[in-house]
C-alpha cells in the first residue's frame, strides 16, 4: 500500500486543498493529511479546530485521514512509512518557495516531494486570502466547504 503525506497549516482548509487531497488519491492508496503545528504561527484557528475542520473537509474521501503533527514533516513522512509528500503547487511563486522545503526533506528523510499542480478554477484560492475576506465582510462561501464557511463567520464575529 502506498502512502503519502499532504503537509499544511490548514488555517482553514480550503477547496483548492481538498482538490489537491483527492487527485493525491488517484496515486496514493493513503494520504494523511498533515496539520502542522508551529509555535510561532499566529494561527486563527487553534491546532484542535483545524483538525476538525479537515476532518470533516476529507470525511468524504476513502484513503484520507488527519493528524496533527508537532515536529518535523521529514520525521512524521519517514515514521509512518509516507512514500512521497504532496504538496500542491498555484503558479512559480508556489514552486519558487516548495522547491528548497522538498530538497531539506529529500535530504532528512529520503522521502521524495510530488507536486500536484493546482485546479486553474481555484488557484486563486488560498486560506490567507480567505480570511482577509471573512475578516472584512467580502464573499469567502464558495472557497471552502459550508462547515468552514460557518466556523470562519463565527471566528470573525466573536
Amino acid at each position: 500500500m502506498s502512502c503519502a503525506v499532504c503537509p499544511g497549516s490548514f488555517d482553514p482548509i480550503t477547496l483548492g486543498h481538498v482538490d489537491v487531497i483527492e487527485r493525491a488519491l488517484r496515486i496514493f492508496d493513503e494520504v494523511v493529511v498533515a496539520i502542522a503545528h508551529n509555535g510561532a504561527k499566529n494561527y486563527l484557528f487553534t491546532d484542535e479546530e483545524r483538525l476538525e475542520l479537515a476532518r470533516q473537509a476529507v470525511a468524504h474521501l476513502p484513503g484520507a485521514r488527519v493528524e496533527l503533527v508537532d515536529g518535523l514533516i521529514a520525521d512524521f513522512a519517514r515514521s509512518i512509512g509516507a512514500r512521497a509528500i504532496v504538496k500542491g503547487v498555484r503558479g512559480s511563486a508556489d514552486y519558487d518557495s516548495e522547491l528548497p522545503m522538498s530538497l531539506l526533506n529529500r535530504h532528512l528523510s529520503g522521502v521524495e516531494t510530488v507536486f500536484i499542480v493546482g485546479e486553474p478554477s481555484l488557484a486563486h484560492i488560498a486560506s490567507s486570502f480567505v480570511k482577509e475576506l471573512a475578516h472584512y465582510g467580502g464573499p469567502y462561501q464558495d472557497m471552502v466547504a459550508p462547515h468552514v464557511a460557518q466556523a470562519l463567520q463565527e471566528k470573525v464575529e466573536a
